[in-house]
């Protein structure tokens, strides 16, 4: 398909640089059949019925985002990484801006703002240069020392179009985080988590809407535009993702049961269909996903998807649009435009129904 069919105009002020508070008071926009009606995240356990099973992404963000000084001889220069795939104990691919400064052989010290790695800072040998800004670095620490040392120093790896508007604080590292992260290796939250608080959970639980959860760790790759002019062309970052035994066999009786399987952000979505057979029974599942849905994939899980508003010719935008039908979420995205919804990592949230 054509990527400009999924083009359209976003001002820049419906871009959201925080999240509400509180997280629940974010608006929902439902979109069923058709038609559009306006909600609030808090509203969701009124949506659902009892029986219906949320899925949600466990990922936890870790503080990927590392500014650092570049040592070659007596020159020094200023270069950001923001790690993205472990390696090994040791090393790590990372974008980095300021690329061009960096040739393999090069020492790169973190946390400090001289050329010499100080007491509490990190450093590490450049290996390789690849393509795109791409780096491989081998850190001097490992294993859990090296993910304390990331953990003091780093800092939560937001998204370009919020990045490039205002600096990372202290808030980011709770805001862009679920409630509910467990599993750490996300270098990019899993956003349509972020709306739950502790007592909407409970809300659902009391509704009679089970939780469940799988792991899919999101990559930067999910910020990445689409480059070329036809989807088929299109080369899809892929992610590591794991569908537990008891998660798989829980959502298989959901179905038996008469339930609908709602999944909580694409990450989610993605990873179930990575794991389902031809009939729609999910299988435990466990490695590398570059599945990329466009309209025309025939879904096998979900029933219902919770999701934030995503970026024009974007990978995600093609997704809702094969979920719920690409003239269906044009009319929804120019209703969220109009009357001042939120979009992306920080902004509001949409319930979409399967199209039949």
């Amino acid at each position: 398909m054509r990527v400009d069919l999924f083009d359209f105009e976003l001002p820049e002020d419906r871009i959201a640089l925080r999240p509400v508070s509180p997280r629940d008071s974010a608006k929902l926009l439902v979109v069923e059949g058709g038609q559009l009606e306006d909600k609030l995240v808090s509203d969701l356990a009124d949506l659902l019925h009892p029986g219906d099973a949320l899925v949600f992404n466990d990922t936890k963000v870790i503080p990927a985002h590392l500014d650092g000084i570049r040592v070659r001889d007596e020159m020094a220069a200023r270069v950001s990484f923001t790690l993205h795939t472990r390696l090994s104990d040791t090393n790590w691919l990372a974008f980095v801006k300021g690329a061009k400064k960096l040739a393999a052989g090069d020492r790169v010290c973190f946390g400090t703002t001289n050329e010499a790695c100080l007491a509490g800072a990190l450093a590490g040998e450049v290996m390789d240069k690849r393509e795109a800004g791409e780096v491989e670095i081998a850190f001097e620490l490992s294993g859990s020392a090296l993910d304390e040392a990331l953990a003091n120093i780093g800092q939560m790896p937001l998204p370009p179009y919020i990045a490039s508007k205002r600096d990372t604080d202290s808030q980011d590292t709770n805001d862009y985080q679920t409630v509910y992260a467990r599993e750490e290796g996300a270098v990019a939250a899993p956003t349509a988590g972020l709306h739950f608080t502790p007592a909407l959970l409970e809300k659902l639980g009391e509704r009679g809407v089970s939780s469940h959860f799988v792991t899919l760790h999101v990559g930067p790759g999910t910020f990445l535009p689409v480059k070329v002019d036809d989807t088929d062309t299109h080369e899809m970052h892929s992610e590591w993702g794991w569908v537990p035994d008891r998660t798989a066999e829980a959502l298989n009786k959901v179905r038996n049961d008469g339930g609908r399987i709602i999944c909580v952000g694409t990450t989610s979505l993605r990873l179930l269909e990575s794991a389902a057979e031809k009939d729609g029974r999910i299988m435990p599942w466990e490695g590398q996903t570059d599945i990329f849905i466009t309209p025309g994939y025939e879904f096998r899980t979900a029933d219902i998807l919770m999701t934030n508003f995503h970026l024009p010719k974007s990978t995600l935008f093609m997704l809702v649009s094969a979920f719920c039908g690409l003239e269906s979420m044009q009319g929804a995205y120019a209703h969220a435009i109009k009357y001042h919804y939120r979009f992306y990592s920080y902004g509001d949230a949409s319930l979409l129904y399967r199209a039949s």
